[in-house]
């Protein structure tokens, strides 16, 4: 097996010399990077049609577009730096190396947030309402984006024999994604690894996702329901993916990973944000008095000359 080659062996794929990225004018542009950016314009798309389809104000979007995507990549390394410290810690300009990857989503998430929120304040916009496109926008922007882990050759899990089961060259994966467990799998003479594709995993996840509430978001009960169904939906996926990868980040001092840690709180309060603002939606509705119509005296003759639509309001 080639140094750049992948392949999938249960479903007969083999794919040789697969590029990390290419050179322009000799400046290296990584794969990763170009995918991550074709996921960004995708989300943007998305959101802005979002918008548009119904009869929105799409300006916010563009506007949050230079604001909330810078905002989401600082929080995204800064995330996955805070929680694999340990290896920046002896090469900290390896920081702003972006090009290696080490951008994790819910920091993201957090970024983007924060510079929404404080956007919206000071627009007057409503805050919960761009969410919701927004979440369209993530979920089409996670499900490109992961295949810039597979150029990387990164975010896979353990051995696995499955249908999906990937094979990658030793050589070409980061030595601290490989676990002592992952080892004991390599047979004798063998330079690859078998794993599970992680990284398809979530991006077939998300793809899911995404159908399912870009179906829903014109039925949605409140400002706000997509967005919270996408933290509740994303977090269920990611949880059970977390539980197998090999490159997990870890509450320091701990053997927790966080991603499941913060997975689980996401869906669990998200899921009872939506159920509590259902029934208080109810009961509110319950409680309303029925507004009964107004009954107008007229002569008998003038009612039945009256056209029947006059009663329908």
């Amino acid at each position: 097996m080639g140094i750049n080659d992948i392949s999938f062996p249960n479903l007969n794929i083999y794919l040789h010399d697969v590029p990390k990225g290419f050179s322009v004018f000799g400046f290296w542009i990584a794969l990763y990077g170009v995918i991550i950016a074709i996921g960004m314009m995708a989300g943007v798309a998305i959101a802005l049609y979002d918008r548009k389809s119904r009869g929105l104000d799409q300006d916010p979007i563009w506007d949050l577009a230079l604001i909330g995507i810078p905002s989401g990549i600082v929080g995204a390394r800064i995330y996955y730096v805070i929680f694999a410290w340990d290896f920046y810690r002896n090469d900290p300009v390896q920081i702003l190396n972006l090009r290696q990857g080490g951008l994790a989503i819910y920091g993201g998430v957090i970024g983007a947030f924060i510079s929404i929120y404080i956007y919206c304040r000071i627009k007057k916009v409503g805050f919960l309402e761009v969410w919701d496109s927004i979440a369209l926008g993530f979920l089409i922007g996670q499900t490109i984006g992961r295949w810039g882990n597979f150029f990387n050759r990164e975010v896979f899990g353990g051995y696995t024999d499955s249908i999906l089961a990937m094979r990658l060259p030793i050589e070409a994966v980061r030595a601290r994604d490989i676990t002592p467990a992952l080892m004991e799998t390599i047979g004798a003479g063998e330079n690859f690894i078998q794993v599970h594709p992680t990284f398809l995993y979530e991006s077939l996840w998300n793809l899911g996702l995404l159908v399912i509430l870009f179906i829903y978001r014109k039925h949605k009960r409140f400002s706000g329901e997509v967005f919270l169904l996408y933290l509740a939906g994303y977090g269920l996926g990611r949880f059970w993916i977390e539980s197998i990868r090999t490159d997990q980040l870890y509450i320091m001092g701990t053997t927790i990973p966080v991603s499941m840690v913060l997975a689980a709180v996401l869906t669990v309060t998200a899921a009872c944000c939506i159920v509590i603002i259902r029934l208080r939606m109810a009961a509110a509705k319950k409680n309303k008095p029925e507004e009964k119509p107004e009954q107008k005296e007229k002569p008998e003759q003038e009612e039945k000359s009256e056209p029947e639509t006059q009663d329908i309001v």
